[in-house]
């Protein structure tokens, strides 16, 4: 006996429907099948897209964002970091990146760490040195403890150069 290729999908939401799925291997249908059992059905979902919350929710992120850009800008003034370079998009981005890296690896190393203030000039030298704002992007999962290893193994390519040719 083949395969089948119509499931009768029971989807979370409660709804059941018939899936064709010929258009998968016959050894991946099942699984599919299961995956969709614990998916909303696609009515469903379009529905709960349109719901006001989700509105809401990016009404709450676009003013966290504001708040996170002008805490980063207002950082990288006091500290002297020079802009960031790359796509705009990215450049709002990789500027909240390095703040929250940068400020995170100050308070583990020097605040409850060992390193003297002597120490972290040097870091942060290094730091103002990586301007392209993918690096900072590319690091934001990292543990601040980790910034000097990480400035350590960046590459020419993620610092300025001084020669306008290259």
């Amino acid at each position: 006996m083949p395969i089948p290729t119509l499931w009768k999908i029971d989807h979370a939401c409660g709804h059941t429907l018939p899936r064709d799925l010929s258009d998968r291997p016959a050894d991946r249908r099942a699984g599919f099948a299961r995956w969709l059992s614990g998916r909303y059905c696609t009515e469903c979902w379009k529905a709960s897209r349109d719901d006001s919350r989700v509105a809401d929710t990016q009404a709450w992120l676009e003013g966290k964002r504001k708040e996170e850009q002008e805490a980063a800008d207002t950082w990288a003034r006091q500290y002297e970091m020079p802009p960031l370079e790359g796509p705009a998009k990215a450049l709002g981005w990789g500027s909240r990146c390095r703040h929250q890296l940068v400020t995170a690896a100050y308070r583990s190393l020097v605040a409850e760490g060992v390193m003297e203030e002597t120490g972290w000039s040097e870091i942060e030298e290094q730091a103002r040195a990586i301007t392209r704002a993918g690096w900072w992007i590319d690091q934001r999962d990292c543990d601040g403890a980790d910034l000097p290893e990480l400035l350590a193994a960046a590459t020419d390519t993620d610092r300025p150069t001084e020669n306008p040719y290259l």
